[in-house]
């Protein structure tokens, strides 16, 4: 299958505090979670100039916002919170959100959901494939 020319931007990790879980532990109190971004992107023009390439700001920016605004049950309906923020910024082609709960079991690294939505120009793209 043929795709469009895009380039990645990845911002990792971000490192937040959650009010996130459907435990009662986990409604008790705010835990750790980490959030990485995948945004997908038509290329930029050429030259060494900000002007034309993506300001993803809104990324760091909109996900600490989320995060703050409410509890959220499922990482699931968080991923896609997210996803509907950076579908919304013009020129986005697609992008992939995983989100990992670092503190839900003892002796396990985290408990993570990685979701993904692409615009009409990547169906089919093998998402799965990026390193988040």
């Amino acid at each position: 299958m043929s795709y469009p020319p895009f380039y990645l931007i990845r911002i990792s990790r971000i490192e937040t505090s959650a009010s996130i879980g459907i435990h009662g532990f986990e409604q008790a109190a705010r835990q750790k979670l980490y959030v990485s971004v995948t945004l997908m992107l038509p290329p930029p023009p050429l030259g060494d100039q900000i002007a034309g390439v993506q300001d993803y700001d809104f990324v760091l920016e909109g996900v600490l916002g989320l995060v703050n605004t409410r509890h959220f049950n499922l990482q699931e309906t968080l991923c896609a919170e997210i996803l509907d923020l950076c579908l919304r910024q013009p020129g986005v082609l697609g992008a992939v959100v995983q989100t990992d709960k670092a503190d839900v079991y003892p002796d396990v690294a985290g408990v993570a959901c990685r979701m993904a939505r692409l615009g009409p120009s990547l169906p089919g793209f093998p998402w799965w494939d990026l390193d988040v």
